[in-house]
């Protein structure tokens, strides 16, 4: 068999725009090339194009970037965990409908069993040379949100070698489009020989060119179209080579473009809130009324006895008055949903004591949905300590009592309170952050 096959891939862009039009060009520009060679083109998305912190995705519930990926011509995608849990059952079920393209996702069931009609665990792709490529996929474990959404997820390397095992005597290449992480991807590789190229995400990590373990090719193009990745495989001489395209050193196409998207979402979110009589503003270093009413929010809402959360979430402060829902995102922009965690007195005194670490208001986190600048202080809402005893409100904490505590899922991932990784929680979902707080105002303007 000869054939040139080139395969492009992205992931993990977070709705990060500004360098969409140069890759969507390049994108197109080599599919023309390369068909006039007479060689096969592959364009694929390993997940996480959507993410709900830009108002563009926000406003129309990530079916903008669907159009992206049509108008990009892209061959086939697989979720990341910012399709997957990030939007609610029913809007991720509608976000393909109009897909131009295939959706590869061999864990996602809903809870009766049943895979969506938009996924596939995999698909067979048949060039003009007579090339069968399969395609398998998987997204990364996120068991306890996709639960609450009213998803089931099995485990991703075990759907990717069931996948293989169905297709691997029916083609020629199999491509794995991997939502699952470095680690995962370098054990699958080591588990399964028989995938030629495993092409990964989630945790944004580069093979500037390529990484081979075994027989199998990996790639990998980091962040926010950074870089566009690049595999070409000849079948005449079993060869297979990877790098990856740096945007930055693309050619400007339109500087105006993210501005662009940024306005059209603005428009879409333009509905009015409430009337705010004065300015509220976001104080990362300290207490605010901004803080006190987003708690009292988070408390309503889960019937909670005391409430913590980090001041940095407030990017910015609430304006003076008609206050919409776009000023909600921009005040919330973060994928972040509310958790309720049940605590005796002397767990929830724990987490306190650890919530005054000195280095954290300075912190400028990255990751778990927080898309904000500065970590910010720890803010405590009914919870205080007085001469080296903890209040909730006005009444002596009791250490055996079980206390309802209301605060952000990115505080359950174990990082800053490995406690609250082992307690008994409740998340709630889809609601995000700015979800809750716009719910408080609107009740209250209606009373």
């Amino acid at each position: 068999m000869s054939e040139v096959i080139h395969i492009y891939h992205t992931n993990d862009l977070h709705s990060h725009f500004a360098n969409w039009p140069k890759i969507k060009a390049l994108l197109k520009e080599r599919r023309r090339w390369h068909e006039e060679e007479g060689d096969a083109c592959l364009v694929l998305d390993i997940g996480d194009h959507v993410d709900r912190s830009h108002p563009f995705t926000e406003g129309t519930a990530g079916k903008g970037n669907v159009e992206m990926l049509n108008e990009a011509v892209y061959d086939a995608v697989t979720i990341g965990n910012n399709e997957g849990i990030t939007l609610s059952k029913e809007e991720l079920n509608d976000l393909y409908v109009q897909a131009d393209f295939d959706v590869i996702v061999g864990n996602l069931f809903d809870q009766k069993g049943d895979r969506p009609e938009w996924a596939k665990p995999y698909q067979i792709i048949k060039t003009t040379g007579g090339t069968r490529i399969g395609l398998v996929g998987a997204t990364a474990d996120f068991t306890p949100f996709y639960k609450r959404l009213g998803w089931q997820l099995t485990d991703g390397k075990e759907a990717v070698l069931q996948a293989v095992e169905e297709i691997k005597d029916r083609t020629d290449l199999i491509i794995c489009l991997s939502h699952l992480g470095i680690k995962e991807d370098e054990y699958l590789a080591e588990l399964c020989p028989d995938i030629d190229v495993l092409l990964g995400a989630h945790t944004h990590h580069i093979f500037q060119k390529g990484k081979e373990i075994g027989k199998t090719l990996l790639g990998a193009a980091g962040k926010f179209g950074y870089y566009i990745g690049h595999i070409t495989i000849d079948l005449a001489d079993q060869s297979k080579t990877a790098y990856l395209i740096e945007t930055a050193n693309l050619h400007a196409i339109d500087d105006s473009y993210n501005d662009s998207l940024l306005e059209q979402g603005k428009q879409q979110m333009n509905d009015i809130v409430f009337y705010n009589e004065e300015p509220l503003r976001a104080e990362w270093f300290g207490h605010s009324q901004l803080a006190e009413l987003f708690g009292q929010s988070l408390m309503e809402l889960m019937k909670a006895d005391c409430a913590l959360f980090n001041a940095g979430i407030f990017v910015e402060g609430m304006p003076q008055g008609e206050v919409t829902s776009y000023d909600f995102h921009r005040m919330l922009p973060h994928p972040i949903n509310p958790c309720l965690v049940e605590l005796s007195g002397a767990e929830l005194k724990e987490i306190y004591l650890q919530s005054l670490n000195e280095d954290w208001p300075h912190l400028e986190l990255k990751g778990m949905g927080f898309r904000g600048v500065i970590f910010g202080k720890i803010v405590h809402i009914n919870l205080k300590m007085v001469d080296r005893r903890l209040y909730i409100g006005d009444q002596l904490l009791i250490h055996d009592k079980i206390y309802r505590l209301a605060t952000l899922d990115l505080f359950t991932f174990g990082y800053f309170f490995p406690s609250l990784k082992r307690a008994k929680k409740t998340y709630f979902m889809p609601e995000f952050l700015r979800d809750v707080f716009s719910d408080f105002f609107h009740s209250k303007a209606l009373k």
